[in-house]
């Protein structure tokens, strides 16, 4: 994956090399802060509104004021696509609660450090016809999960264990109720039935898993959002992933263990076009399989 040449810091673009990071910013020091990923199809953001709505909740949550307007964020960010020319790709921004001498209260001067970078990045096309392996694992994490906060370490540890064991992403329970994976939602399929976590504390509140369920519902599919266990996990006749980045990725094998026969399912493989179909710049494909 390229990174643009440029960045939104601070409220200029500057090329990268010439950005500087304080070594007093909270972020860097205590995570204190907040991101999105947008993705960016054709030269557009996908869904703004919804990421924008997360990113005005989660602030609200940690008392950190936003610098901007979503407006103005908004228009900053369209700024950042045609600066590096980006098509196809992700863009990272954060925002912190700013720079001041390490000290658990909030500093009441500082203001907020907002970045943003690109980052070129093709759609997983070859893992979403094949599907990924997972693991499953407890969840240890705190109790705001649906805030989107830097504080990743749980996640990155979780996403390190399932790649040393040969898997692509960590299904996490709390003592037995699934509830997500290390960087995207999960849903299961039995009997034609949508199951997937409620959004409470527990999950992040998925861009992507919004949109899976909105095109779901217009497809006839029955979504149930209720709490659902590693057994119910185990006996699904599909498991797949949702995200920004991954889009729909079915999950083939966990734990060593096939789901069903070990390919992409025919709800997963409906919704995969669904969506592929409100990407735009994209007509629906049917070649999933």
């Amino acid at each position: 994956m390229s990174q643009g040449s440029w960045i939104w810091y601070q409220n200029e673009l500057i090329p990268r090399q010439s950005v500087h990071i304080s070594p007093d910013d909270r972020g860097y020091y205590f995570g204190d802060g907040l991101y999105e990923v947008f993705r960016v199809y054709s030269g557009s953001m996908f869904e703004p509104s919804a990421h924008f709505d997360r990113l005005e909740r989660t602030a609200k949550a940690l008392r950190i004021t936003l610098p901007h307007s979503r407006s103005q964020i908004a228009a900053r960010l369209e700024e950042l696509i045609r600066k590096n020319d980006l098509q196809t790709g992700n863009i990272y921004m954060q925002i912190t609660r700013g720079i001041a001498a390490r000290s658990h209260p909030f500093p009441p001067l500082a203001e907020p450090v907002l970045m943003a970078y690109t980052t070129e990045a093709d759609r997983p096309q070859e893992d979403m016809r094949k599907g990924i392996q997972a693991i499953t694992a407890e969840d240890i994490r705190w109790l705001r999960c649906d805030l989107k906060t830097l504080n990743l370490l749980p996640n990155v540890l979780a996403k390190q264990e399932a790649l040393d064991r040969g898997a692509d992403e960590v299904i996490f329970h709390r003592s037995g109720t699934v509830t997500e994976c290390s960087a995207s939602n999960v849903m299961i399929v039995k009997n034609g039935v949508l199951r997937t976590h409620p959004a409470n504390h527990l999950i992040l509140h998925g861009v992507t898993r919004l949109v899976v369920l909105r095109l779901a519902r217009q497809l006839g599919i029955q979504v149930v959002e209720e709490p659902f266990t590693l057994e119910a996990l185990a006996q699904a006749d599909e498991v797949f992933l949702t995200s920004t980045t991954a889009e729909i990725m079915p999950i083939v094998r966990i734990d060593e263990r096939l789901v069903r026969n070990g390919a992409p399912g025919p709800v997963t493989q409906q919704l995969q076009s669904a969506f592929e179909a409100v990407i735009p710049g994209h007509a629906a494909s049917s070649d999933h399989g």
